[in-house]
């Protein structure tokens, strides 16, 4: 798949009328129909369902995932890093049978529905399953089986991103893009990187990258959330990005943001996790209303909920909120979403129809 075009911000031409809740001047973003493109597997899991499994499997929690969740983290140093990752790893260790990861599907899927997401793109490491599911090629047919399940019973589009792990070998990556052109239209979407950019250069990962384009695959690494401005090049450059997982530092090369912004690339923006993980203060100083402006196609994502405590309509309600986007911004975030992920024509049609509908709701409507 090639870059999507450019997109562009003028609005349409929709008078703008309030839903939500009595008093509230705002239309409700749970409504509002949009595509999720920056979702991990593991990370979007229920708090409720991680205690329930760690119950009945017997692994012990920490207190942070536990009576002080969501845990206190701040990662832009190597120590909070590696926590971060340990409680990753804790989490994951839950999900040890089929029906975990079923389970963990099925519940993510009915969740996305709540907050108004029509379309799921979720990233997955097969790598950090096959031990226990028999291989990679028996993990990744499990997860797009449970995808389509969980698909079936909710009403959301799913798709799989296969994802690599930076910290490991580029041969790993290699393996795992063959893996992924396999499935190529048989649910697999995408191929990414994830990981700790610090510790593997996105060049190293090319071949691996070229492997799944040629596939037919939407490239989507992450970078530019833990390193500047030369991580978000070289996915550009190197890795032929559709997609940029966070690429919030971008904007501090106004060069490179304009590239982006020509070159239509969609940086998935996570505020919640920005802020989780020490790369902005606060909400308001993530820079979604300054790469929105530079022409910045971007699609909001809430990366890991389980670790973050939030999920995607919160996400939208933060950019409101914090940086004044207003309506009509928003449901120009949500059509950016839409048309940066991999769903099929009459889901992205139904969806972006969906949107112009919220803009014209009326509040009795929007209540109902």
């Amino acid at each position: 798949m090639s870059a999507h075009p450019a997109q562009d911000h003028r609005l349409p031409d929709v008078q703008e009328r309030a839903r939500v809740a009595p008093g509230s001047s705002h239309r409700d973003v749970a409504l509002l129909p949009k595509a999720h493109l920056h979702l991990h597997f593991t990370g979007s899991m229920r708090h409720s369902t991680l205690v329930d499994l760690a119950a009945q499997r017997g692994v012990h929690l920490p207190d942070a995932l536990v009576d002080d969740w969501p845990p206190r983290l701040h990662a832009t140093d190597e120590r909070g890093w590696f926590r971060f990752q340990r409680l990753y790893d804790i989490a994951r260790s839950v999900l040890q049978t089929p029906d975990d990861l079923r389970r963990l599907l099925r519940e993510t899927a009915e969740d996305e529905a709540a907050e108004g997401s029509g379309w799921l793109e979720i990233q997955v490491d097969p790598s950090g399953y096959a031990a226990r599911f028999g291989g990679l090629t028996p993990t990744v047919e499990l997860v797009l089986d449970a995808a389509r399940e969980a698909a079936a019973v909710s009403g959301v589009g799913i798709g799989v991103v296969i994802a690599a792990n930076r910290t490991r070998h580029p041969l790993d990556a290699k393996t795992l893009a063959r893996l992924a052109v396999r499935y190529a239209g048989g649910g697999v979407v995408g191929f990414g990187l994830s990981n700790d950019e610090r510790r593997g250069r996105a060049y190293d990962f090319e071949g691996a990258f070229r492997i799944a384009k040629r596939g037919g695959l939407l490239s989507n690494p992450h970078g530019g959330e833990l390193l500047g401005p030369a991580s978000v090049r070289e996915c550009l450059e190197n890795l032929d990005a559709d997609r940029i997982g966070h690429g919030v530092r971008a904007v501090e090369d106004p060069r490179l943001l304009a590239r982006l912004a020509e070159r239509g690339v969609t940086l998935e923006v996570c505020p919640s996790s920005n802020v989780g993980l020490g790369v902005a203060a606060t909400a308001a100083d993530v820079p979604v209303r300054r790469l929105y402006e530079a022409g910045a196609s971007i699609a909001l994502g809430a990366d890991d909920p389980l670790l973050f405590g939030s999920r995607l309509a919160r996400q939208y309600d933060l950019v409101r909120t914090e940086q004044g986007f207003s309506d009509l911004e928003l449901a120009d975030l949500a059509r950016q979403s839409i048309r940066a992920s991999a769903a099929p024509p009459d889901v992205r049609a139904r969806l972006l129809t969906g949107v112009d509908a919220w803009l014209n709701s009326s509040p009795a409507q929007g209540l109902a």
